[in-house]
Formats: structure tokens, sequence, C-alpha cells
């Protein structure tokens, strides 16, 4: 069985077509048995490398962040009427950082300061993915794969929390913070990669999308006696076994269900449940993070990392047209994401330091791809496009700023977990197309750095009804050893 999809259809049968694909692939992981460990071959034996970090926070910024009015400034100039879009590369001034010669954008001071704790890659790059590019993108950045394929791939997490295992075993493996998926637009595209895919629902995610809400998902409801909890767990465990799709629930999969119903009830049975509640953080400490729902996110990771979460994900939550992707008003949309990201980063990185946490804990600061006033998907893929823009200039505050999907050259930001202090790592091109020109990462090289930190090969694999499927693609990643102390 394989899925394709065609760029030249229009979009409606190009989104139809895709979420078929992965419903597809969905249902056929419920039917999947249990996955086996590959061990490799003994001329090339797996081999864990030894763990740099054993927690891991993914800061995602869902909707396509872009390098040059973020983390990679170029030359900057500021709004007026005429203003040729040809000459629009970053609407946002460079100021210092804490490392010399290293700049970021204005609205960044505070990550700016902890710079000298950081390591920067500007020369990130993606594939050009054609049509649906946000929904695809971030499958492919979060499972390692380009959808649709004919397996349910897992998450990031879920490869951690399988391979690894949980830090403490009442607190989940895997939490992500911040991510509505339902009642927003490309929901069913989320899910798809919001998922353990075919390692069962065991390794899956708790989805906690209001962070100030947390403390009640870990609650039992008022009222509510260890009898009753106990009488509704066994009626819940009935539910579960005649399940109306029981038939194609492989007996695996089925037994995942269970034991992740088991592990819900340790947690609301414990004293480790107070992590999730950031109302018992002091005042002073929650105003520092309070910059909304995304820094209480980043607020919720820092206390679930301290009680042993293993893979926690906090998002500025992906809706089409919203917060990142900005395709309207992209300067006034950027410098209000500035707002809610700047503080709460900079206080995640040294509330973990102060605590002894951050030399053990990756941070990783992405996004799908970035942004270019001209050029759509893969540098020189729109050459049409560049030649009417470059007659083009701007009349009003709407349209100044960076609004087209642009894969040539991205940023990620890195904190501890054994990764270079102040240090940089590759370059971008000073003027269009700003495709990374020096030490181009891809999304599988990224992978597996981020796998090495944690102690996972990159070649680890598992066989899913006799295919063989891996941590990175088809198990080739490389990891980067240059950002490594």
């Amino acid at each position: 069985m394989s899925f394709e999809i065609d760029p030249s259809a229009p979009p409606s049968i190009i989104r139809r077509d895709f979420i078929k694909a992965l419903a597809t692939a969905g249902a056929a992981a419920m039917a999947t048995g249990e996955p086996r460990l590959l061990w490799g071959s003994s001329a090339e034996p797996i081999e864990h490398p030894p763990a740099k970090a054993d927690a891991c926070i993914l800061i995602w910024m869902a909707g396509g962040m872009a390098a040059p009015e973020t983390f990679d400034p170029k030359r900057y100039l500021p709004f007026e009427k005429g203003l040729a879009v040809a000459d629009m590369l970053s609407t946002f001034p460079a100021i210092d950082t804490a490392v010399d010669g290293v700049k970021f954008c204005e609205g960044l001071e505070n990550i700016a300061q902890v710079m000298d704790r950081a390591t920067l890659i500007r020369s990130a790059v993606q594939p050009d993915l054609g049509s649906i590019l946000h929904s695809r993108h971030q499958y492919h950045w979060h499972t390692g794969y380009v959808p649709p394929q004919t397996v349910a791939c897992p998450h990031l997490g879920s490869w951690m929390a399988k391979v690894l295992g949980p830090r403490n075993p009442v607190i989940p493996a895997f939490i992500n913070i911040g991510q509505r998926l339902e009642g927003v637009g490309e929901s069913e595209e989320l899910k798809a990669f919001t998922t353990a895919g075919f390692f069962g629902s065991e390794y899956g995610p708790m989805n906690l999308p209001f962070p100030e809400e947390a403390a009640r998902s870990v609650r039992p409801p008022r009222g509510m006696t260890s009898d009753r909890f106990a009488n509704r767990e066994r009626l819940f465990r009935q539910l579960i076994d005649h399940n109306p799709q029981r038939d194609r629930l492989n007996d695996y999969q089925q037994q995942s269900m269970l034991r992740s119903l088991d592990n819900a009830h340790r947690l609301l049975s414990s004293k480790e449940r107070e992590a999730f509640d950031i109302t018992l953080e002091p005042k002073e400490v929650q105003d520092k993070y309070d910059t909304g729902r995304f820094g209480r996110g980043c607020l919720l990771a820092r206390r679930l990392v301290e009680a042993g979460a293993r893979f926690v994900e906090v998002t500025s939550e992906y809706v089409p047209f919203l917060h990142w992707d900005t395709h309207a008003n992209g300067h006034e949309t950027v410098a209000r994401m500035h707002q809610e990201i700047d503080l709460p980063i900079a206080t995640l990185v040294r509330d973990l330091e102060e605590r002894g946490l951050l030399g053990r804990t990756l941070v990783i600061v992405a996004s799908e791809f970035s942004r270019d006033a001209l050029m759509e998907g893969k540098p020189g893929s729109n050459a049409g496009d560049q030649a009417a823009f470059r007659g083009d200039t701007i009349s009003e505050m709407a349209h100044y700023g960076l609004h087209r999907h642009f894969t040539g050259g991205s940023s990620v930001l890195m904190f501890g977990g054994g990764t270079k202090k102040g240090y940089v790592h590759g370059q971008t091109a000073d003027e269009r197309p700003l495709i990374a020109i020096k030490d181009p990462v891809t999304v599988t090289d990224l992978h597996a750095t981020i796998m090495t930190a944690m102690g996972i090969s990159p070649k680890t694999g598992y066989s899913i009804e006799g295919r063989p499927f891996y941590v990175t693609e088809d198990g080739k990643g490389s990891p980067v050893m240059d950002l490594f102390v």
C-alpha cells in the first residue's frame, strides 16, 4: 500500500486526500501487533550513545517562525509607504546578545541575555513538501517522516517514552502543553502526529491545552470517594473491552490502552500531581511567566520536568492565520509573539539552571519552517513570484513583514543537554534568497542530534508488521557532533 499527494491538485482535494490517508494509517495502527525491537546486524550492532540529557523540552513555535524576524536578523528597513518588497528582509532592528558578534531581533532582549547558555543553529533546512505546508511540515518535524505514511508514525516524545521509559513512574513520560486538538483548523492533521502511533496509547501524550487547568485534569472530581473512583475505573475497563471496534483492535493495542489507564489511576492517586498546579508557585515567579497561555505553559513544563517528566512539548499553538502563521499584519503579529515568548523562555532557562537541571535537560526552540517576503516553499521554486514582486511596493502597515513560507534556511535554538554554550552553527545568506550557505542541518540529522543527546542511537528501529521503522528516517540520521561540548 502506498500514498501519493498530487501537488498540482486543487488545495481542497489535496487536503481531503491527505486526511483520508492519515485516517487510513491511524486505523491500521489499531490492528498492528507488538513492535519488535530491531537489534541490528552483527556487522553493525546498535549501540546507544551515553546520554547527555535525561529530559527534553520542545518549545514549538507553531505556524512558521521567520528566522530574519527572530534569531537571524538581516538588513533592516523600517516601514514607509513605497518600500520595495524586494528590499524587505528584517522588519525589526538587530540587538546585541550576551555573546559578542551574535545578534537577535529587537523584542527578544531577554532571550538575547541567555545566548551565552545556548547553541544556535542558523542553517536548519526543510524539504519542499508542496501544498498543505503547515500540516505536512509539522508532521515531518514531529515524526521524522514525510506524510502520508502506511503506518501511524510515533511522535518524537513517544520514541523517548518507549525507548527510555519514564523518569518517574507516576509522571507521564510524554506531555503536550498548549495545543487544542478540537475546535481549531486542521485538527485532524494535528491529531495525526500528536500520537504514539504503532507504539500504543501508553506511550502517547497527555494533552494539556490550557496550563492553568492542568491541576484539574489530575484531580478526582469533588466528592469522588476512592470506592466510587475504583468502580468507575472497573466500568471503564468494561467499556474498552466492549468497544464496537474491538474486532479491529489488536490485543497489544488493547493492553496498551489498559496500561495507560493504570498509569492515569496511579497519577490521580499520587502526591506528584501537585506538579501540575502552577498556582503553587510564588506570585513573583508566576508573573515572570505569565505573558499568556504559552508563558504559563513554560512554567508548567519546568514543574513537570522537576517532577520527572521525560519529554514535554510547549507550543505557541497552531491555528491557521494566527500567532506565527503571519500571512497578514506580519510585523505587528511578530511583535506580539516576541512579547509572548521572550521572558518565559529566558526565565525557563534561568530557572532550570538555578535548580541544577539545565545540564541534563535539552531545551529546543524550533518551528516547521521560516518565512520570506517573496518566495513560497523551496528557494527558486517560484521564480515567477520573485519576478512579480521585484517591482512591487507596500503602501500600508498590514503588508509590512515576512508572510510567505520558506524552507531554505531557518533557526533552531538549543540549551543544555550537553550542547555548547554561546555557539553558532551554520549561516544563511545576507541577501535574498536567504538560504543556508554553510553547514546545513536537515530535519533527519537534527533528530539524530536530539536522540543522541538523549542517549538513543539514530539507528534504533522496530519491526512493525514485518516492516523496519526507525527513529530517524530509514535509520540514516547523522548527529551534528559539533553542537556538543
